[in-house]
């Protein structure tokens, strides 16, 4: 793999040319536990039985087995500490705009370990500095195709 050179954050063209569709490295690996499940479902009042009810998935589930919730899943992506695709240097703050689209594109089973990896999208000059939009893809670990795909929109200044 060769290395990037650092792009500034506030140099859209280039910003946009390195957009080049191509995803980062892997992030460290998480295992998604039931005690994980549950403390999520304790959290958010979520207790839909495909998450918590662990005998009734074994005959009632097309799983077989919990599953977990999504926003779970979104919530971990900071843990993951997934590395960037491209170096953004020059900004003092990075701020969280949200997102433009999240689709749970497969179930993630209890018991099972996850990883994400993203690609830069695109930046875009605003007043308040540069907003990029990222490509997030959570994989099951050993799995080609994602679990979550999510596009994470953040503002350099």
């Amino acid at each position: 793999m060769t290395e990037k050179a650092a792009l500034r954050f506030d140099d859209i063209d280039s910003l946009n040319a390195a957009a080049n569709g191509e995803p980062g490295a892997w992030s460290v690996e998480a295992d998604i536990s039931q005690q994980m499940i549950n403390r999520f479902a304790e959290l958010t009042g979520d207790h839909q039985w495909l998450h918590v009810d662990v005998e009734r998935c074994r005959t009632e589930s097309p799983y077989r087995t919990t599953v977990a919730h999504g926003f779970l899943l979104l919530a971990l992506i900071p843990g993951l500490k997934i590395p960037h695709p491209v170096e953004i240097t020059g900004h003092k703050a990075v701020i969280n705009l949200g997102g433009d689209k999240l689709r749970f594109m497969r179930p993630v089973r209890s018991g099972v370990r996850i990883h994400a990896r993203m690609q830069l999208k695109g930046a875009e000059r605003t007043d308040n500095g540069t907003r990029i939009s990222y490509e997030i893809a959570m994989n099951v670990v050993g799995q080609r195709l994602p679990a979550v795909v999510f596009d994470m929109l953040v503002l350099l200044a």
